[in-house]
């Protein structure tokens, strides 16, 4: 996750305050975990998560779910284990390489790929033999989360995405009554406020997060669908228009300095509301945080806005993966089926926390979901490979040397591909 990303969910999260919870052992060591034969689950098994001590989900976690799932399953415990969510990945990398690991973890969609590469994770679609079941059930861009190479190493426990967050007011002061809904109209809106003090759009740097919803929509890609080659994908012609999109906008002054990582300027939590900025991409957490900070300001969304191939948007959210050092992997695995069971996802989602069910109707449960749950059915996840976060930041740097002049959009696709092509044939 960006940065500017996790810290918005931890204000938010803030927002929406419980009780503190205390860190629990690890390892299952203070009881030991086992399963009978058949169908009878017995022992215990530990469920490592980075949900702050002050989040309602934690409560949801403590006194819905686990309950929930223990009396379905008597003579099972679950205990939770709660991580800084900064530390987390580091002390589930140094328990599992030590045989000291979770059962099950809540992880990042970001260190799947990752942790099976390592080879710590067992691979659900090969031992879980309903796997497809609960596949079926799910936003095909959360599943896609989970994928290494040709398996499936986790399920996707909880989501999210961005949309086109607007301010109406600043809209209908410039002449416009709706939101632009293509890549034309936020041309056009562009067009329409300069020489005014709004800029039509804030967005907070050139990462996946942020620029793969105009690329996709533009109908590019960031690789092949099997994640093996950028060369061909990353600065095809439909790529380049997508990010030459922002680029135009941001050569007349009506996106945010903040795009290049400039320091200084006002965030799109507070030009949105204050009528700095007439639109933003950003997901379902802003909605605590405006209310909090401005709470006259009622915000709009919408779909991503159009390009020739479709509106579509980033996956965001964690998964949930099973252990290959868990003593107790037939109740892992089981826990992993309940967490995606309608009672466990409509608790989280009370608790603030978007599901990952497709079917679920999760506007009755969250009326602000609704527009996010729409953007999910198409919404794709960032290359899922151990490689990410380098080529991540890959992209960012040659993208921001693009929008301060120093090399062409063209140029630095094309040196952007070449570099991720080597990074890509070493996972």
């Amino acid at each position: 996750m960006h940065t500017v990303f996790t810290r918005r969910r931890m204000l938010a999260t803030a927002l929406l305050a419980t009780a503190a919870v205390p860190l629990a052992a690890c390892g299952g060591e203070d009881e030991p975990s086992s399963s009978s034969s058949g169908d009878a689950l017995t022992g215990t098994i530990n469920f490592w998560h980075g949900y702050s001590s002050d989040a309602k989900e934690i409560k949801a976690l403590r006194d819905v779910i686990i309950p929930g799932f223990q009396a379905k399953h008597p003579g099972t415990t679950v205990k939770d284990v709660a991580v800084k969510d900064s530390d987390l990945r580091q002390k589930v990398l140094t328990a599992a390489t030590g045989g000291q690991g979770p059962d099950v973890l809540r992880a990042d969609i970001a260190w799947v790929s990752e942790m099976a590469k390592l080879g710590l994770l067992e691979r659900l679609d090969k031992a879980m033999p309903d796997f497809k079941t609960y596949a079926d059930k799910v936003f095909p861009g959360a599943l896609a989360t989970n994928r290494y190479r040709d398996g499936y190493y986790g399920l996707p426990l909880d989501t999210n995405t961005r949309v086109l967050m607007y301010n109406a007011d600043t809209l209908a002061k410039a002449g416009v009554t709706k939101p632009p809904a293509t890549f034309e109209e936020v041309t056009a809106l562009g067009d329409k406020l300069a020489g005014t003090n709004v800029q039509a759009f804030y967005e907070g740097g050139l990462g996946g997060w942020q620029i793969l919803p105009w690329i996709w929509s533009a109908g590019g890609d960031i690789t092949d669908a099997d994640y093996t080659k950028a060369t061909g994908h990353l600065n095809s012609p439909q790529s380049l228009a997508g990010v030459q999109l922002l680029f135009n906008l941001y050569g007349k002054k009506q996106v945010a300095n903040n795009i290049t990582g400039a320091t200084g300027g006002v965030d799109g939590s507070a030009g949105l509301p204050t009528g700095k900025y007439a639109t933003i991409l950003d997901g379902p957490w802003m909605y605590p945080i405006f209310a909090s900070q401005y709470p006259d300001f009622k915000v709009q969304v919408a779909p991503v806005p159009a390009g020739p191939g479709g509106s579509i948007s980033v996956v965001g959210g964690e998964d949930v993966v099973v252990f290959k050092g868990s003593k107790n992997k037939a109740l892992a695995m089981e826990f992993s089926r309940y967490l995606l069971s309608d009672e466990a996802q409509t608790a989280f989602a009370k608790a603030g926390q978007m599901s990952v069910l497709k079917d679920l109707d999760q506007a009755t449960i969250n009326p602000t979901f609704g527009p996010f749950a729409q953007q999910l059915k198409t919404a794709r996840p960032r290359p899922p490979v151990p490689s990410w976060s380098k080529i991540n930041d890959l992209l960012e740097k040659k993208l921001q040397a693009a929008f301060k002049g120093e090399t062409s959009v063209q140029q630095a696709l094309d040196a952007a591909a070449a570099e991720i092509d080597t990074l890509l044939a070493k996972d």
